[in-house]
């Protein structure tokens, strides 16, 4: 479903750089590779909300039997985190490399300068302090994704988290683009994002 959300669209998240099919234009945006240029090349669907948050306190998650817990125990057996980790709103296509170095880190901000991680990408991971800076034209988006899988699936978000979060939506309105997302999503699995869609919402959400 995933690429047809995109279709026409195809631009990769966290850099910004076109795609066709799964191999990425690293030059569209003129991104250099850190380490893995394998992966860099191609798209990975990346989840805003990492798996390992929607998970790592189920039950599934700590299971020791067979399955051995983890990912692959939830996927198979706990049909709410099915759910909550298929949730289209919560995929966008990544360069596999930024997708592997975000790992499971939350998202910050700690410059309003250019950084230069990727080239000229303008997200970068701080491996030390365990934190993503995403690019400033993605902030909003992630910050509405945020507010509907919390709200979604009773994930708890910290206070510094919802106060960064609701500065990134009052910072970055809601765009063209993320409501033709939305609409897209909402029609391939039959509900999308009132965060997108409900100023109200949003409102209430950062009261």
């Amino acid at each position: 479903m995933l690429p047809t959300v995109y279709q026409g669209h195809e631009r990769e998240y966290y850099c910004g750089c076109a795609y066709s099919g799964k191999q990425v234009d690293l030059a569209s945006c003129g991104y250099k590779t850190r380490i893995n240029l394998t992966r860099a090349e191609r798209i990975e669907w990346e989840h805003i909300v990492p798996a390992w948050m929607l998970g790592h306190q189920r039950q599934c998650w700590q299971d020791k039997s067979e399955d051995g817990g983890g990912r692959k125990s939830c996927s198979k057996n706990d049909q709410a985190y099915r759910k909550a980790e298929g949730d289209l709103v919560n995929l966008v296509p990544s360069v596999g490399e930024v997708n592997g170095d975000r790992q499971s880190f939350p998202y910050s901000q700690w410059t309003s300068g250019k950084v230069s991680m990727y080239g000229q990408c303008q997200t970068a991971v701080d491996f030390k302090n365990r934190a993503v800076q995403p690019r400033p034209e993605i902030r909003g988006e992630i910050s509405r994704i945020q507010m509907y899988m919390a709200t979604t699936y009773a994930l708890k978000l910290s206070k510094q988290d919802r106060q960064l979060f609701c500065a990134w939506s009052r910072q970055y309105p809601v765009s063209t683009w993320e409501q033709e997302r939305n609409r897209r999503i909402t029609a391939l699995q039959g509900s999308g994002n009132r965060y997108v869609t409900d100023a109200a919402a949003r409102d209430a959400f950062c009261r």
